[in-house]
C-alpha cells in the first residue's frame, strides 16, 4: 500500500506537537510526538519556514529541499509512522553546497526518533 504524506492543518495540532519532544541541529529543529489514533498508513509531517529566512523564492526552495529528503527517507523506511513531525528550517539550510550534509543530519535525526 502506498504511503500518503499529510501536512498538519489545524492550529491545535501544531500547538500539541510543539509540546512534544524536540531535536535540534544547525539546519533545522524537529518536533515530534506519538500519534494517538491508530491510522499509521499516513505520514504526518509539516515543513515550516519563517519569513526571516528570505523572500518567497528562498523559502520555497528550502521547503522543496526538505520535501525531497523526506521522500528519500520514506523510500528507505527511516521514518517511524507512529509519530507526527514538524520541521522548522534554519538559515544554514539555504546554502547551496550543504545538501549532502543536510541529508546526513536529517537521516541521523530520523534514526534517533526510532
Amino acid at each position: 500500500m502506498k504511503t500518503k504524506i499529510v501536512a498538519l492543518k489545524k492550529n491545535e495540532d501544531f500547538k500539541n506537537l510543539l509540546k512534544g519532544r524536540k531535536l535540534s541541529n544547525k539546519y533545522f529543529v524537529m518536533f515530534y510526538k506519538k500519534i494517538l489514533n491508530k491510522n499509521y498508513n499516513n505520514l504526518n509531517i509539516s515543513i515550516v519556514t519563517k519569513k526571516k529566512l528570505g523572500n518567497a523564492v528562498k523559502r520555497n526552495f528550502c521547503k522543496r529541499r526538505f520535501k525531497s529528503l523526506v521522500n528519500e527517507a520514506v523510500k528507505k523506511t527511516l521514518l517511524n509512522f507512529k509519530y507526527s513531525y514538524l520541521i522548522l528550517a534554519k538559515d544554514n539550510s539555504l546554502k547551496k553546497d550543504s545538501f549532502e550534509d543536510l541529508k546526513k543530519t536529517m537521516f541521523a535525526e530520523f534514526n534517533k526518533v526510532k
